[in-house]
């Protein structure tokens, strides 16, 4: 494989496959059809313009495609964007697959996949370890390859399952610090609060929502999941409630998208792990794009702050 495609300078030409990730048609100020393409590899993703579509572009350069493009990469308003001079799809003879430009977790599945497990059974109450054994199982497939979201933090290959195992971790450390925290409920509220993501979101590549994911949301989803899985375990119990009041109140605020603030130790816990983690994937990401000295792009969910990569520890 040639570098991927955010290690080249501005200024400088390539010519090389890419995946379209998404397509989106505009109009042009003359009138005419023009398609956004969001390009990825491996390394991340670049936008490029595709100017007097034909109805058959629109067809050939669609999400989930491999092209084969020439251009240059620009600097068009302090963003990156590739120049296309020239631009196919890629055939057979190219023989190029699709998971040659996914971008995954930087940790392999099944190392994850063990850390997994290694949580569940340190837990030491048997309903909750049940109901979070029990519905993991059930989703596992899916949940270790999904990402977390279709933008912003862990949108990748396996992102969602890298988004819970860092959480596991940084769960681990804060217990120890605070030992009056349960470890059952912080662990089962980890691994539960965005399983419901494999419902909400379509898959692991151009990932969209689902009907289930519009009108019910991976919140609403898990909940009555839990609700599911406790009834065919036979389990009764305040565990129960409370497992779905730490999936209910993770994102912290109404505005936000929870049903309920947390009311638990563990529920308020979880919320600020969730989002350090995510915060911190955001920053890694945004800042490994930037050269020491330089300020990164704006970055949306970070209230749209950018970032300054200092030079003196480089």
């Amino acid at each position: 494989m040639n570098k991927g495609i955010l290690n080249h300078e501005t200024g400088e030409q390539v010519e090389l496959f890419l995946l379209i990730k998404h397509s989106t048609k505009g109009i042009a100020s003359n009138g005419k059809p023009f398609l956004t393409l969001i390009l990825q590899d491996q390394s991340g993703e670049i936008e490029a313009k595709l100017w007097d579509v034909s109805v058959e572009d629109e067809t050939t350069y669609c999400a989930e495609s491999i092209v084969k493009v020439q251009g240059d990469i620009q600097n068009y308003r302090g963003r990156t964007q590739l120049k296309i001079k020239q631009i196919r799809a890629a055939s057979a003879a190219d023989s190029v697959k699709l998971a040659d430009f996914l971008e995954t977790a930087p940790v392999s599945q099944d190392e994850m996949s063990s850390k997994l497990t290694q949580y569940i059974f340190e837990m030491k109450n048997p309903n909750i370890q049940r109901i979070t054994r029990h519905l993991l199982k059930k989703n596992m497939n899916a949940f270790m390859e999904y990402p977390a979201a279709t933008k912003n933090h862990h949108e990748f290959v396996s992102g969602l399952a890298y988004h819970v195992t860092s959480m596991l971790d940084l769960a681990k450390s804060i217990a120890t610090l605070y030992p009056s925290l349960d470890k059952d409920l912080l662990y089962a509220g980890v691994i539960l609060h965005d399983l419901g993501k494999v419902k909400e979101l379509s898959g692991p590549i151009s990932t969209t929502y689902t009907v289930e994911g519009n009108l019910l949301g991976h919140i609403s989803i898990m909940v009555n999941e839990i609700g599911k899985a406790a009834d065919e375990l036979g389990i009764s119990g305040e565990e129960v409630m409370i497992l779905q009041h730490l999936v209910l109140s993770h994102h912290g605020k109404a505005e936000w998208g929870s049903p309920k603030p947390p009311m638990i130790k563990e529920a308020e816990i979880l919320h600020h792990i969730d989002n350090l983690d995510a915060k911190m994937n955001m920053l890694d990401r945004a800042l490994s794009r930037v050269k020491p000295g330089e300020f990164s792009e704006r970055v949306f969910a970070l209230d749209n702050r950018t970032f300054y990569k200092p030079i003196f520890h480089h």
